[in-house]
């Protein structure tokens, strides 16, 4: 857990300033019309942040709970490319320096209880934190280079 601790840590040191020093018109470019732009993107970590924070609590009290989402229409229904960048910048931050803070004090013996996300199979608490951020740096690259 200290591995992924960090490499969230490390994100939250790096990114904000990077994506606050993106071009509007880089940030809102859509290179299809079925294509996510960046802030688009972005949103999207953003509603992965929101149900993943419901997941990394409830699976700590609840017996394998199921939370998923449909991530385009959140993605729609947020209208993250209307909204002002920095606000969607300074979401994304303060969403994941929460959910890093929830990580820290997750006690060991919760990590291996389950939940239920669309996958075949319910899947530990710990997979799901390490996937997270595995998922975050996918698309932190996708926006930057870090």
């Amino acid at each position: 857990m200290k591995e992924t601790i960090q490499r969230l840590n490390d994100l939250l040191q790096i990114v904000p300033d990077k994506l606050r020093h993106i071009r509007e018109e880089d940030f809102v470019f859509k290179p299809h019309q079925d294509k996510w732009s960046k802030k688009q993107i972005l949103g999207h970590l953003i509603d992965s942040a929101a149900n993943n924070h419901q997941r990394f609590i409830r699976i700590q009290y609840e017996d394998v709970p199921t939370i998923v989402y449909d991530q385009n229409r959140w993605n729609e229904l947020n209208h993250y490319q209307e909204l002002d960048t920095e606000h969607v910048v300074s979401m994304w931050t303060l969403f994941n320096e929460h959910i890093l803070e929830v990580i820290k004090h997750i006690p060991e013996e919760n990590l291996r209880r389950k939940g239920n996300t669309g996958l075949p199979e319910p899947v530990t608490l710990k997979f799901l934190i390490d996937d997270y951020v595995d998922h975050m740096e996918h698309h932190v690259k996708q926006i930057i280079q870090y």
